[in-house]
């Protein structure tokens, strides 16, 4: 049995740059300690947008640009890049489908006992991958550490924990 960490979107400009939070900054030291224990498979996801962001969907609804490819806003906080085992999963919206067929991938070579996630924003993209791999693998546990989280507010962090618990997703640390 596997055990899979999924390290979501730490990236610099949802951290300290266009989108960043002071919660955002706060969890960093978290996350990189969570990752530094963890014994299993660990994946980075990274929001990804290109230059024509601000005509697309996501742009118009939200006009800050961020996370532009290559652009240093797009990076792996540079405390946390070393932890990368594999190339993360360049994703172009909040939820990843790639992340989904990884897991279930994964689940067929061993079975998968949990998936945990952690990162940022808690309210748009970890909720969006906790549920997406709850439903590509709705057997194995899937776990948010809520200490290695932060949303677009405080308030919307906690909205989307209590979703999930609401959900069959298991809620720690909070």
């Amino acid at each position: 049995m596997q055990e899979i960490l999924i390290v979501v979107d730490m990236q610099n400009d949802f951290i300290d740059g266009a989108l960043g939070t002071k919660e955002a900054v706060a969890i960093v030291p978290n996350v990189k300690e969570k990752i530094e224990k963890f014994k299993g498979r660990v994946i980075f996801t990274r929001d990804t947008h290109e230059e024509n962001y601000m005509e697309t969907q996501e742009g118009r609804n939200l006009p800050v640009p961020h996370c532009i490819k290559g652009s240093d806003g797009w990076q792996i906080s540079p405390e946390l890049s070393a932890y990368c085992q594999e190339p993360p999963i360049d994703k172009v919206t909040f939820g990843s489908s790639e992340l989904g067929t990884i897991l279930k991938e994964a689940d067929q070579k061993e079975t998968v006992k949990s998936i945990t996630l952690i990162g940022l924003c808690t309210d748009i993209c970890v909720i969006s991958n906790a549920l997406l791999a709850k439903a590509f693998l709705p057997e194995a546990e899937i776990i948010v550490d809520a200490s290695c989280c932060a949303g677009v507010s405080p308030a919307s962090h906690q909205n989307a924990l209590e979703a999930m618990k609401i959900c069959q997703i298991r809620i720690e640390n909070e």
